[in-house]
């Protein structure tokens, strides 16, 4: 069992910086990939970034050059600093990994952007 804990969504203007964590605990001994995904209200839940364990990422084309995942393997945790920040970014932002073929889920946090 993986539990998933983000933290640091909130209210930002329009040009701002945030930086999101995701932290895993529970049973687990060597978390794999772990990704960023963010839905906006009316819309489906799309990916955001994604990190591998090796530290290789992937970013969707619409937050590339604007956001940086990240990740400190001792610590379980996993992190996205977005900036520049657009309206359009606004949604709920979620944690995601696989664990022994188990996709799990963290709370969500939300991350506002405006004026």
């Amino acid at each position: 069992q993986v539990q998933l804990v983000e933290s640091g969504g909130g209210l930002v203007r329009p040009g701002g910086s945030l930086r999101l964590s995701c932290a895993a605990s529970g049973s687990i001994f060597s978390i794999g990939a772990m990704g960023w995904y963010r839905q906006a209200p009316g819309k489906q839940r799309e990916l955001v970034a994604t990190i591998t364990r090796s530290a290789n990422t992937y970013y969707a084309d619409s937050v590339k050059g604007r956001f940086t995942i990240s990740r400190d393997n001792a610590k379980n945790t996993v992190y996205l600093q977005m900036n520049t920040l657009k309206p359009e970014d606004t949604a709920v932002y979620y944690c995601n990994t696989n664990y022994i073929g188990v996709d799990y889920w963290g709370q969500g946090t939300q991350v506002t952007v405006s004026s």
